[in-house]
Order: structure tokens, then sequence, then C-alpha cells
């Protein structure tokens, strides 16, 4: 008898276990690799194994609108109600949103970071997103108290939520009382809250700790209106409070905009830039005289420092993106930054 061959061939694994392993792997090769392959992988690419997670956050952020609702389109149709996580970053339109919460049946993760979407939309469609456990919606500038108010009322199993702002972004509003309030009246099962750069009052934070008990993380940082007395704070064990101001407030340390929620300083940057930028772009833009090594950017809260080259020019970015530039001159092996 011929020996049994002990290794199996890759076209015989079952679609589950094929659909673990290319889940591993970069979205276009997913896309455009695995299904010229040979048949069964195109047909695992193409089925629900693969897509149970879709995560395209980093992909869409320099995608228009268009090209993003028909990528969005076909990877949650290829689910097949099996989408357990989607993260996407500028969701278009109010329509999107919706398609999203009708394939939304086994919907845990849903990271929409700027997006485009209305209370009235959220309001109309959050009962078919109850079994949340994490939601973000950070930098949505046409949401607010009523939105969060829906969700909480019918994602009874929300235990994250990350509602982040930007500091110009809020600057014309003059309070954001009722989306806390609506957080604390809704919302009591939350272990973790980032609410960064809201324009919440003491008081308003207050309620949510009273309200949300099994509380373990509340990051306030950019809130400057809250003022928690350390002595109520410490009353709820096992709740940390990070802010309202930064920890970091020196130059030699920086920190992002949100640690926990993953954002990186580059999303700073990322989110105002155009649609169709695209790397080509990039690579064009320091073709002349200055490589990427040369260039160093340093966040802080209200402005962006970038410095070309080793003696400068400095450019100094506020967050009203008006840009100052100046001579410098450098002292000691540390370049000092020192304005002349």
């Amino acid at each position: 008898m011929e020996e049994e061959n002990e290794f199996r061939s890759w076209d015989e694994l079952i679609p589950d276990a094929l659909g673990l392993i290319f889940r591993k792997l970069p979205l276009q090769e997913k896309l455009t690799v695995i299904p010229r392959v040979c048949k069964s992988w195109g047909r695992t690419v193409a089925g629900p194994y693969c897509w149970q997670e879709v995560d395209i956050m980093e992909w869409s952020k320099f995608r228009t609108p268009e090209t993003i609702t028909r990528m969005l389109q076909m990877l949650v149709l290829r689910s097949s109600g099996s989408l357990r996580k989607l993260c996407v970053a500028g969701l278009p339109n109010d329509q999107s949103f919706s398609f999203i919460a009708d394939h939304a049946n086994s919907l845990r993760t849903l990271r929409l970071p700027r997006s485009e979407i209305s209370d009235l939309i959220v309001e109309q469609v959050a009962a078919r997103l109850s079994t949340l456990t994490y939601l973000d919606v950070s930098y949505c500038k046409t949401i607010g108290g009523p939105a969060l108010e829906a969700i909480g009322k019918h994602c009874k199993h929300l235990r994250k939520l990350q509602r982040c702002m930007y500091g110009w972004e809020v600057l014309d509003k003059v309070s954001q009382d009722d989306e806390a309030l609506a957080i604390a009246a809704t919302m009591p099962k939350l272990n973790h809250l980032e609410i960064l750069y809201l324009r919440i009052s003491t008081e308003a934070v207050c309620q949510i700790l009273l309200k949300c008990p099994e509380l373990q993380s509340l990051d306030v940082r950019g809130c400057y209106s809250v003022k928690l007395d350390e002595r109520f704070v410490k009353k709820f064990s096992g709740l940390k409070v990070i802010g309202p101001g930064s920890d970091n407030e020196g130059w030699d340390e920086c920190s992002n905009y949100s640690v926990s929620s993953g954002y990186l300083a580059w999303d700073f940057v990322a989110s105002v830039m155009d649609d169709d930028f695209d790397e080509e772009m990039l690579d064009e833009a320091w073709e002349d005289d200055q490589s990427m090594e040369d260039v160093e950017m340093r966040f802080y809260d209200g402005f962006i420092l970038t410095m070309v080259g080793s003696t400068g020019p400095y450019l100094l970015e506020f967050s009203c993106w008006s840009t100052v530039e100046f001579p410098v001159e450098v002292r000691g092996e540390k370049n000092t930054w020192n304005p002349v």
C-alpha cells in the first residue's frame, strides 16, 4: 500500500479554517490575490468566513465617500449576517449607517469615527443595534445628546463608548451637557468611557459617576470645565479617571489624543486631508529637498510643532490651522528650540 500523505493540501481545508487564516491578511490581498490562487480559496473569500470582522479603518481614511460606500456594501453583504465587528472611518451619510443597522444582527463592535450621520437616523435605527458592546462615534460632528440617548435606550449590553472630539470642533458649542446626561441616564452598564474635549460641566460628569456604577475608566482629557474633587472620586473604588488636564505637559513627553482608543497622532493630521489624498501625493510633496526622515512632528493640546530638518525652519501650526514660520538658532547637541 502506498503510504498515506501526512500533509493535507491547502485547497482541501474547510472554509472555516481558511477564513481564520485569511483574516490575518491585508485587505488588498484578500480581495485581489487570494481569489486567483484556486477556486476553493476564491469561494472562501467570497463567502462569510473572512468577513465576520471587517476593519477598513486605515484604508477608508484617504478614500472618497463613493469608494467607501461601495466597499462597505460589498464586505457587509459578504458577511451574510454574521458580522461581529465593523471599523470604518468617514461614513458619508445616513443611508450608509442605516445599511449597517440592517445587517447588524450579530454586531458587537462598531467604530465609525469622523462619520456624517445625524441624530435622526440614529434614533430611527438604534433598536437594530441592540447587540453592541463597543461603540465609537468620535469626531462625529452632526450627532449629539438625542443620538446617544437612543443608543443607550436600545443597546443594553454596551460596555465601552468613545465619544471624543477635537478642541476646535466644539468651540462654537455653549454646552454638551446633554450628551453627558444622556450617557448617565441610559448607559448604567458602561465599563469604559472616553469623552475627550467635550464642553461639559462638573455636574454632568458627576452624574455619570453616580449613575454608571460599573465604570472602570473615565477619560475626560480636554474637558477643562470639569473640576473633580479628589475625595469624591476616591469614593468609587476601582475607577481610574484620566484628565481633564494632560498628564504629560512637557515638551519632551507627548501623548496621543486618546491612548486607549488606538488613535495615533497621525490620525489628527489625516482627519483634515482631502479624500483624494494618496501616498503618491505624499511622496511628491517631499521629492525636492527634504525626506520624511528629516521631519519630526510633536503633538500637544492645541497645536502641532513641525520640525523640518535639523536646523529648521520650524512651523508652528495652531488648532485654527494658521501657520507661523520663524527662524531658530540651534544650541548644543539637542537642537534646543529657541525662536529668535
